[in-house]
């Protein structure tokens, strides 16, 4: 008889809770989303970073703007790519073959295209009607306008992209896009032109939607409408309305409340240190929201399956998977902001702005409330709850515009106003959460009839 010890296998009690996330979270997926999400934040203090040192104080400001102006064409998405996702979602679930919404699709992206190209063909003749910038100058803000809102059709590809598993390829191109940009941008620091960085990021975007495209043609995803493409539009209109004016009402609003700011401190408290104090801090606010991306996204799948097939139990831990997976970054960069906040500051601007510490405080209950804000209006944008978020975002558009006055009476800075902006935010964030747990939550927990 042995007198050794019973050996214990501790395999399967470590391998449960793997094959779980496994089975609830595509794990390649997530780290190239997370790769692609830290690469979006890392661009845009890049950005801040480069700009600071090759770019005058006032041409620093005026491109701060017209990038603002150039992400703000989401404006005319009226929330139609989540209404894409749903639909083309509910045809690959089904595992239909129908050209109808293949068809819708492509007519929306069209439409994006040519609204950026129009947009930048503005931006152009407003900037160079300027006495004081010449028609080269008119040209290279039109080119960043365009690198900046091209983004409204990269918005749709990729929920297209989503909607039919196709997630995976969407992601490795946007992988060579991030790191692109990111190459060119860093190569103005050893005397590339700013012409020339504006024309290589452009065609570095053209390139990838090109090849995203032809893509989801072959997949079925995007078909040539028939007919005039405006004529699918129309259907598209007629078919979605009621979920079209709701989730214009959020779209508008979202874009409403994470835009203003950057009308509204330019006009009370100048161009310059101000503005600048506003675009950082806005960076990594909604920076982070690049990097929530990364653990939402890659549960969006479960989480419409789970739903679809009322499996509350199932959408319940993915939900927490996904809180968890962005409370990860976000505790991480709460941390960096209270220990090495002002040198990170001063390591991005030099000496062309100072964050006060108060507004590095704010920042981080920003990020706290935009962790609980994504993780919601995620799930109910990606389950139809058109209603209840059009609903959140005229709260805030309201509640951010009596902090706005109250700001303004008060004689408060630009302190005053990020403190008041957080505040707004924080219980538009509650409402979300609370939607969650009175829509997705219930119904998926209520058995079908």
């Amino acid at each position: 008889m042995s007198s050794e010890a019973p050996t214990i296998d501790r395999k399967p009690a470590l391998r449960q809770p793997m094959r779980l996330l496994a089975n609830i979270l595509s794990l390649r997926y997530f780290l190239l989303r997370a790769s692609t999400a830290a690469a979006a934040l890392a661009f845009g203090l890049i950005q801040t970073f480069v700009f600071a040192r090759v770019l005058s104080l006032e041409d620093f400001s005026i491109y701060i703007l017209i990038g603002t102006f150039g992400v703000s064409l989401w404006l005319f998405d009226l929330g139609a790519a989540k209404i894409l996702f749903v639909r083309q979602r509910a045809r690959h679930l089904a595992q239909a073959s129908n050209a109808e919404v293949p068809a819708q699709s492509s007519a929306v992206v069209l439409l994006y295209g040519l609204i950026v190209l129009a947009g930048t063909a503005l931006c152009f003749t407003v900037m160079a009607s300027r006495p004081s910038v010449t028609l080269w100058q008119a040209a290279e803000f039109a080119l960043f306008f365009s690198f900046a809102a091209l983004n409204l059709v990269w918005f749709p590809l990729r929920n297209i992209s989503n909607a039919v598993d196709e997630f995976i390829y969407f992601e490795t191109l946007e992988a060579v896009r991030r790191i692109g940009h990111i190459a060119v941008m860093l190569a103005l620091l050893v005397g590339l032109p700013l012409p020339t960085f504006l024309l290589l990021a452009n065609l570095l975007w053209f390139a990838v939607l090109a090849v995203c495209i032809a893509h989801l043609v072959r997949n079925g995803a995007l078909a040539l409408p028939v007919g005039p493409f405006w004529n699918t539009l129309a259907v598209f209109w007629r078919v979605n309305r009621a979920e079209i004016l709701r989730s214009a009402n959020y779209a508008i609003g979202e874009l409403t409340v994470y835009n203003f700011p950057y009308l509204v401190v330019p006009i009370a408290f100048g161009l310059g240190a101000p503005t600048i104090i506003l675009d950082t801090v806005f960076k990594i606010f909604r920076g982070a929201t690049l990097i929530y991306a990364a653990g939402l996204d890659p549960l969006i799948p479960q989480q419409t399956r789970a739903f679809a097939e009322r499996d509350a139990a199932t959408l319940k831990k993915a939900t927490l998977t996904a809180t968890i997976l962005c409370a990860i970054p976000t505790l991480a960069l709460c941390a960096l902001l209270l220990f090495a906040g002002d040198r990170l500051f001063a390591l991005l601007l030099g000496h062309v702005a100072t964050i006060p510490r108060e507004v590095t405080l704010i920042l981080v209950v920003l990020l706290v409330a935009n962790l609980a804000q994504n993780v919601a209006s995620c799930l109910l944008l990606h389950t139809g709850f058109f209603r209840q978020i059009a609903r959140i975002a005229t709260f805030l558009v309201i509640g951010m515009a009596a902090m706005t006055a109250i700001v303004f009476l008060a004689g408060l800075g630009i302190v005053g106003f990020i403190g008041g902006y957080a505040a707004v935010y924080v219980a538009g964030a509650a409402l979300y959460v609370a939607d969650v747990v009175r829509g997705p939550f219930r119904i998926a927990a209520t058995p079908r009839v």
